[in-house]
């Protein structure tokens, strides 16, 4: 299975991924029958999760289910335990929608919820991250996960993302990290894909962030939260819904 996922992510183009890919991993799901683990998104439950990954698929990451990997079951339960998201009436931008998010969120009667993105075909609006096409102080909270290493300049980004935040709202900007890396490294004189595949873990990724990541935010105008919520969890909660044990949460919001 994992040679499989791998395959697959790394030779299907993403957009047809996001338009099936749920089928075949709920058809494969009823061979993982059991109570082992539990996803906090969707409550299912399973012997255990599926590998995902382009390049060493991770083990025991990826709901059958609602698609959920480790991030987005943290998220969730970061959302639910320490933010006001499922209770106050909020104004949603969310970057490059997660399809395990996406219905749940929208049928939030508490949220005025809009997704965009510059080809996802799960996104309503088509946008430019560089140029976000909504004014100044709109939303009351921001979420782009796993976005910043895949445009062009990441910082110009942070800043419009910003821009549209209200001042008494709050971003979610999580992105993967290389904490063997003291400073971001990006190179964009590489342009072989295979080349960048190697030094920066997909073909598709201008840099890879290391250590410095909330001094990027920080750079593009944020004040920044460094929240460690889950090494604070019990270790069996941590492994009931198998949560990425090292993520660290950055709660944004404008200075």
């Amino acid at each position: 299975m994992k040679n499989i996922i791998s395959w697959t992510l790394r030779n299907i183009p993403r957009k047809y991924i996001q338009l099936v890919g749920h089928f075949a991993t709920k058809t494969y799901g009823i061979l993982l029958s059991g109570n082992n683990v539990e996803c906090p998104v969707c409550h299912s439950t399973f012997s255990k999760f599926l590998p995902y990954g382009r390049l060493e698929p991770r083990e025991n990451a990826l709901c059958p289910s609602c698609l959920a990997l480790e991030r987005h079951r943290l998220m969730y339960l970061y959302l639910q335990e320490k933010t006001n998201f499922f209770k106050d009436n909020l104004k949603v931008l969310h970057v490059a929608p997660e399809y395990c998010f996406i219905d749940r969120f929208e049928k939030m009667k508490n949220l005025d919820y809009i997704t965009a993105d510059i080809e996802s075909p799960l996104a309503k609006v088509k946008m430019d991250l560089h140029h976000i096409p909504f004014e100044e102080n709109t939303f009351d909270v921001v979420f782009c996960n796993h976005v910043l290493e895949h445009v062009e300049d990441d910082i110009r980004c942070m800043e419009e993302m910003r821009r549209v935040l209200k001042p008494s709202g709050f971003a979610i900007m999580q992105s993967p990290q290389d904490w063997a890396l003291a400073t971001t490294f990006e190179d964009k004189t590489i342009t072989d894909p295979k080349e960048r595949e190697r030094l920066f873990k997909q073909d598709d990724h201008f840099r890879i962030f290391g250590k410095d990541y909330n001094k990027r935010l920080e750079q593009g105008g944020w004040h920044v939260t460094e929240d460690k919520f889950v090494m604070e969890m019990p270790a069996e909660r941590v492994k009931r819904f198998a949560l990425p044990k090292e993520e660290i949460i950055y709660l944004c919001k404008k200075k």
